[in-house]
C-alpha cells in the first residue's frame, strides 16, 4: 500500500476555445504523504484552481498520470471519477454548499446516500459522530438560517469527514469568514490533522496557509515553490492573543 494519497507525474491541462488554446497547468509533480496538511497558494489565474480541480477529479489531466490513494485516476470515465471523488475525497468550499431546508444531521448523511456501498450503514449515527467530531452535537437539527458562519463552515467539515475520506480538499475554506471565526476554523483543521487526516487546502491567503505543515506555491501553471512551514501559526496562540 501506498504512502502516497497524491502522486502526479507531469499532469498538464489545456483549455481550447477555437483556435487558442490556453495551458493552465503545466506539468506538476506534486506528492503529498498520508497525514500531511499541505496549502496550495497562487493568485488569480495562476493555475492553483485548476490544479484543485484535477486533484479533486472534478476534471481530468491532458496529459501525465495522477494516482489518488493509490488508484490511477486517468482514464477513468465520468461515472468513474463519480465513484472516487465520493469514496476517496471529502470536499469543504468558501460557499459551505449546504442544502438551506435541511437540517445539519440530513445535509451530513448526504454523501453517504450516493455510496451505493453504505447501503448498510447507520448514516444517521455516522453523520452525528462526524457533528461531534466538529463541536456540533448540539446543533444536529438546525437548518443552515440557524448557524453562523463559522457553525455552517463546521457542518461542511463533518460532511466531508463522514465518509472516511483518503484526503479532504478546501477550497478557500475561510474566503467568507470573518478573521476570528477563520482562526477558529484552521484550528479545527489543525485539530483533524493532528488525528492524521490528509488535507489540502487551497487559498490565496498567507497568514491562512501559514497554519498548514507545508506551502506549494503555483504560479503560470508551474509550481514554483514547495517548502516546509518554518513559522507555523498557532490558531489557539492567535485566539488567545486576540482575546487579551
Amino acid at each position: 500500500m501506498s504512502d502516497f494519497v497524491i502522486q502526479t507525474e507531469a499532469i498538464t491541462k489545456t483549455y481550447v476555445s477555437g483556435t487558442n488554446e490556453v495551458q493552465a497547468v503545466r506539468g506538476i509533480d506534486l506528492n503529498v504523504r498520508k497525514g500531511e496538511f499541505v496549502a496550495i497558494m497562487g493568485h488569480s489565474g495562476s493555475g492553483k484552481s485548476t490544479l484543485m480541480n484535477l486533484l479533486g477529479c472534478l476534471d481530468t489531466a491532458t496529459t501525465g498520470s495522477y494516482r489518488l490513494d493509490g488508484v490511477r485516476i486517468d482514464g477513468l470515465d465520468k461515472n468513474e471519477l463519480a465513484a472516487i471523488r465520493n469514496q476517496k475525497i471529502g470536499f469543504v468550499f468558501q460557499g459551505f454548499n449546504l442544502l438551506p431546508r435541511t437540517t445539519a444531521l440530513e445535509n451530513v448523511e448526504l454523501p453517504m446516500l450516493y455510496d451505493r456501498s453504505a447501503a448498510k450503514r447507520d448514516t444517521r449515527a455516522l453523520a452525528k459522530t462526524a457533528l461531534e467530531r466538529v463541536g456540533l452535537g448540539e446543533r444536529l437539527d438546525h437548518q443552515p438560517s440557524e448557524l453562523s458562519g463559522g457553525q455552517q463552515q463546521r457542518v461542511a467539515i463533518a460532511r466531508a469527514l463522514v465518509t472516511n475520506p483518503a484526503l479532504v480538499l478546501a477550497d478557500e475554506p475561510t474566503g467568507n469568514l470573518d478573521t476570528r471565526t477563520s482562526t477558529e476554523v484552521m484550528k479545527l483543521f489543525q485539530e483533524l490533522n493532528e488525528q492524521g487526516i490528509t488535507i489540502v487546502l487551497v487559498t490565496h491567503e498567507p497568514d491562512i496557509a501559514a497554519f498548514a505543515k507545508r506551502i506549494v506555491e503555483v504560479r503560470d501553471g508551474r509550481i514554483r515553490r514547495d517548502e516546509a512551514v518554518m513559522n507555523r501559526r498557532s490558531a489557539a496562540a492567535d485566539l488567545e492573543q486576540e482575546a487579551a
